[in-house]
């Protein structure tokens, strides 16, 4: 018993004990230490296993059980139809009915459409209709992450009532730390935080103690900006609403959580230029097939900066030593691009620009610039000087880093502020394209610089 004990102290988890008692068939024992286990537990056990092990599973816990491990079920998307075809369909539809709906929602739309009106058919009327109003939601929008199971009252009521409604209501809801108060219409019109109705007196009424300032979120609003909202007033649920302020839903923190991660993988994806990094992907095949479109556009713009170089052929004739310096005045205008870029995309996804005035992160960023390239200019200034022993070399791949520099910071941050202006995803102008962007610059302001002082350079 005491190394059973200090096993489950170190992984939560008694993996050979249960996986025997799934082959023993012995339920009681399975089913007691599997239920004592946090649900995350739960599934981190179960999506390692295999099919036929699973297959027990199902017969060995209910649909509520299922529900709960499920919610916490962290696979690739594609992988929640195959686990769900392993079931019963009468079973998977009972446990997605006995999901909190925007859970059930998320794993439905990752299922073909035929196999979500089969699942919808199989279901218990209302949880039926509660996921199909879901369903119809616009992706990445509000009311596609928000949940329906909350608790509302009438401002018309005592605080006695009103716990009595908290207690019936509370086992389906998804928090009950927050509890939204509604006129007849069923519009918002406050909230009340539940310490309130614990420390108020039973004969209250509930629109003296209803806090009215509340902050609502549209339906239609974007995941991000509920997300940042949320962050912004340090709120465990906010209320989802319509144009006419009726309430239908409320949008929890640990969605929120959800939304942020997926928000921070897609942008990082982005930046990367690869297509999707949510997953590691195992076929090599795959991994190419993803990369490959942003690297063949990368490769032709590459060829512009292989082009360029090509028409100062002359020069280079003239003067080989160039050649030397290419790869420090291209690499020095991509690492201060892609700098500028990870300040303007952040001040972007945090809301941070929102607030300040976009032509102040221009100047800055501008002012940043001058005074990297001044300092970057006059020091290899010297080091070309004593390294080549000509001054005028020096000065040319000075004050082409100087110039450099300055154009590819203001690159760095006037392209996201113009994408998102344009409404695109600031995260598109990913590292990648500012590096081979700000490479073109540099490559003519450098070779611009040679050509015009070329007597300087061969006197």
């Amino acid at each position: 018993m005491e190394d059973r004990a200090v096993e489950r102290a170190d992984s939560h988890i008694n993996t050979s004990l249960l996986i025997q008692s799934l082959q023993n068939e012995e339920i009681d024992i399975f089913r007691n230490e599997f239920l004592d286990m946090h649900p995350y537990d739960q599934a981190s056990f179960f999506k390692d296993l295999d099919e036929d092990i699973r297959a027990k599973i199902y017969l060995y816990l209910s649909p509520e059980e299922m529900a709960a491990l499920f919610e916490n079920l962290e696979i690739e998307e594609e992988d929640y139809k195959d686990v769900l075809a392993e079931m019963n369909p009468h079973y998977a539809a009972d446990m997605l009915s006995e999901m909190y709906a925007d859970d059930a929602v998320d794993v439905l739309n990752e299922l073909d459409k035929d196999q979500v009106v089969s699942y919808l058919t199989i279901m218990d009327d209302e949880s039926a209709k509660e996921i199909k109003d879901l369903l119809h939601y616009e992706e990445y929008t509000a009311g596609s992450i928000m949940t329906t199971e909350f608790v509302s009252l009438s401002a018309n009521q005592t605080v006695r009532s009103a716990m009595y409604i908290l207690k019936n209501e509370a086992p389906r809801a998804e928090t009950i730390y927050y509890v939204y108060v509604v006129n007849d219409e069923k519009k918002l019109i406050g909230v009340i935080s539940l310490r309130d109705l614990i420390v108020s007196d039973d004969d209250t009424m509930i629109s003296e103690i209803t806090n009215d300032r509340v902050v609502s979120v549209s339906v239609g609003e974007d995941q991000e900006e509920v997300a940042r909202k949320i962050k912004d007033y340090n709120f465990l649920a906010v209320p989802v609403v319509d144009f006419q302020n009726h309430l239908l839903g409320i949008i929890t923190v640990d969605d929120v959580m959800d939304v942020m991660e997926e928000e921070a993988s897609d942008d990082y994806s982005k930046l990367a230029a690869v297509s999707d990094m949510d997953h590691i992907d195992r076929n090599p095949v795959s991994a190419a097939r993803k990369r490959l479109p942003w690297l063949i556009i990368l490769l032709f713009l590459g060829m512009l900066t292989a082009s360029l170089i090509g028409r100062f052929e002359d020069t280079l004739d003239k003067v080989a030593i160039l050649a030397v310096f290419i790869p420090l005045i291209a690499g020095m205008a991509g690492n201060t691009g892609t700098q500028a870029l990870a300040v303007a995309v952040r001040g972007i996804a945090t809301g941070d620009l929102e607030k300040e005035n976009k032509w102040k992160l221009v100047i800055r960023e501008a002012g940043t610039g001058l005074i990297n390239g001044g300092i970057c200019g006059v020091l290899v200034t010297f080091i070309v000087y004593f390294w080549k022993g000509n001054f005028f070399l020096g000065v040319l791949v000075g004050v082409s880093i100087l110039f450099t520099l300055i154009v590819a910071t203001l690159a760095g941050a006037l392209i996201p502020l113009l994408m998102h202006r344009m409404k695109i995803d600031p995260a598109v102008a990913s590292g990648p394209f500012i590096t081979t962007i700000n490479d073109l610059i540099s490559i003519l302001i450098y070779f611009g610089m040679a050509t015009l002082f070329m007597s300087y350079l061969t006197g």
